[in-house]
């Protein structure tokens, strides 16, 4: 697979990452562990070599997979963790996951995760969501210095606005944002998001890149979702929006009826197109689509798809809130 870099910071990823959320958390979990042992070392061997998890998946759970499945790699891969919300010890985030970004926290899961991902420094860290009760200059510098300790490599943000990336982009430089971001989801483009990141040399992750799904076309106004699937509690899952938002599932099958793609490959390939320092990180946790969503990286669309992507969704309204 080709290589991306994350920004300037000179962090070279898989042109596509793979989120392992739901390996563990937010869905139904796979009932096997072993079986995604053996999809993580398929996805290394495919040349995926950029890994996505967090504490709170499980919580615990989903690192202590990633770490496990991982090992064998150590130093050939790049594993992301994140940290940020409140504790109850060794029991885990606390219900509702309230926020903690305070220095004290962030040295308590970088230790944890340290251990549960089996590596001797965290690759990218990021802070899960903003907390409003501590200052992101204090947050930065509490990461800054766990980089000078050898125990964190880069540091990252998620979900932030343009002016809290800039304020701890003084303070340690941010290798690589998370945000939502795909074909159906663009707020960043308007909010001075993805340009600040281009001003100041940050790699962006989208998440959910494919819609939570959505974007494949294989879901419809009949599918039913499991209350552990996050999807039964989303908006845009409604039978109503479902059936209203098929309209953009149609025009990524016709374009992808035009390059021999699906319609996640197409939505993965618009999102790659946007700018070389964009690396989507889809959920998988099947072989084949796995290697779908491997297969967006050899679809190249034109100025004139994109322009025509563009048009297209400028008439269409998108039914449902993400959350």
């Amino acid at each position: 697979m080709e290589k991306r870099k994350l920004g300037n910071a000179g962090l070279e990823v898989s042109a596509l990452g793979l989120g392992c959320m739901r390996m563990s958390f937010g869905d139904a979990p796979i009932g096997d562990k072993q079986e995604m042992i053996g999809f993580l070392h398929k996805a290394v061997e495919r040349g995926v070599t950029f890994f996505d998890t967090a504490e709170v998946y499980g919580p615990f759970t989903n690192e202590e997979l990633v770490g496990e499945a991982l090992e064998p790699y150590k130093g050939k891969v790049v594993i992301a963790t994140k940290f940020g919300f409140k504790h109850d010890g060794d029991k885990g985030p606390l219900p509702g996951f309230g926020l903690d970004s305070r220095p004290e926290q962030i040295r308590r899961v970088a230790e944890a995760s340290l251990k549960r991902l089996r590596v001797d420094v965290i690759d990218l860290f990021y802070q899960h969501r903003p907390d409003p009760n501590v200052p992101i200059e204090e947050v930065a510098g509490t990461v800054k210095e766990l980089i000078q300790e050898g125990k964190v490599k880069h540091f990252g943000l998620s979900e932030s606005d343009a002016d809290t990336i800039r304020r701890a982009h003084a303070v340690q430089s941010v290798t690589a944002l998370q945000s939502e971001y795909s074909i159906w989801w663009t707020p960043i483009e308007d909010n001075g998001v993805l340009a600040a990141c281009e001003e100041l040399g940050i790699g962006l992750v989208p998440y959910s890149p494919l819609g939570r799904g959505y974007l494949t076309g294989k879901i419809d106004k009949n599918q039913t979702f499991a209350d552990n699937d996050i999807r039964s509690r989303n908006p845009r899952f409604t039978p109503e929006a479902i059936d209203a938002n098929q309209t953009v599932v149609d025009l990524l099958g016709r374009i992808g009826a035009d390059k021999g793609a699906t319609p996640a490959q197409i939505a993965l390939a618009w999102l790659l197109a946007q700018k070389p320092w964009i690396v989507p990180i889809p959920g998988s946790r099947k072989l084949e689509r796995l290697d779908e969503n491997n297969g967006a990286v050899n679809i190249k669309l034109s100025a004139k798809d994109l322009q025509d992507i563009a048009d297209a969704m400028s008439q269409i309204t998108v039914i449902g809130n993400r959350y």
